[in-house]
């Protein structure tokens, strides 16, 4: 492992430290560490950052050691949205190795700086995902859009969990529609529930037994069936120029517009319309027929 000697005393007290991970307990002991250890000089920075590129796992460790007092502050503003703390910040850890991944130290910007954005995306993201078992934000407007919401947890008056001004008004912010914000509201304000969750006496059945089964009947598959079975049956006795609108109009994998109907046919789109509801009238009476066609 390359030594470092213009380092300052400090972190080669620390050079055994272990490199933070995925588990808690090594996010609290580089918690624990970092307050003692001094803040790197641009220079030492390069450094350390030169050695990480060499796969040094002692240097990596001193930086995110050295960068946890970042971490830290970042985690501590978003501690009112019910994470615990240390998850926090070890989403932040995770935050800062993305950053470092990614820092060009040749650019003329510290790696805090350049760290605080990666540090931030990590926890919020973090937030966002487990808020809910089911995903309430993917898009980094809606996940924007979350926490500008969470502050605003009060129902109005005509019992949305967001008022209509303020719906309003981050609808103009982020240039989404006000449905996209009501909607995103009502499902931050819904809480999670088993769909097995007993009912009290009187309270009526289980989630899961008012669930609508989407899986056709044995009918409506038989009635399906029976329709793919008349389809062509049924389009071979329409006229020829109806027969040609109704499977480019709707058989067809790219489907033709009425305009570009009208253009290929001589008619107007209007014409294509009237022509395009004959046919599927002509179409339901053939597909009733209870008699063979």
């Amino acid at each position: 492992m390359p030594s470092l000697p213009s380092l300052p005393l400090a972190f080669h007290r620390h050079r055994r430290a272990s490199v933070p991970g995925s588990t808690q307990a090594s996010t609290q002991a580089s918690t624990r560490t970092s307050a003692d250890v001094p803040l790197l000089s641009r220079e030492e920075e390069r450094r350390l950052v030169a050695a990480v590129g060499r796969g040094d796992r002692g240097a990596l460790s001193l930086i995110v050691v050295s960068h946890m007092r970042a971490v830290r502050h970042i985690a501590w503003r978003y501690r009112r949205f019910g994470q615990p703390f240390g998850d926090l910040v070890q989403e932040g850890v995770v935050g800062l190795l993305e950053a470092l991944k990614r820092f060009n130290p040749e650019r003329d910007v510290r790696l805090s700086t350049y760290a605080a954005w990666w540090i931030r995306a990590a926890i919020q993201d973090h937030i966002v995902r487990t808020a809910s078992l089911v995903r309430i934000g993917t898009t980094a407007t809606q996940k924007t859009l979350f926490f500008r919401l969470v502050g605003r947890r009060r129902k109005p008056e005509d019992g949305e969990p967001v008022s209509a001004d303020h719906a309003r008004e981050l609808a103009q912010r982020f240039n989404v529609s006000i449905a996209d914000v009501v909607q995103l509201a009502r499902r931050m304000a819904r809480r999670d529930q088993s769909l097995d969750a007993t009912r009290e006496p009187g309270r009526g059945p289980a989630p899961i037994e008012r669930l609508v089964d989407a899986t056709p009947t044995p009918e409506d598959a038989a009635a399906a069936r029976q329709e793919r079975r008349l389809l062509p049956r049924a389009l071979a006795l329409l006229p020829a120029r109806e027969r040609m609108i109704i499977e480019r109009r709707f058989l067809a994998e790219r489907k033709t517009t009425r305009d570009a109907l009208g253009a290929e046919l001589g008619i107007s789109k209007e014409r294509i319309r009237q022509l395009e509801h004959r046919a599927l009238g002509r179409l339901r009476r053939l597909m009733t027929r209870t008699a063979p066609i």
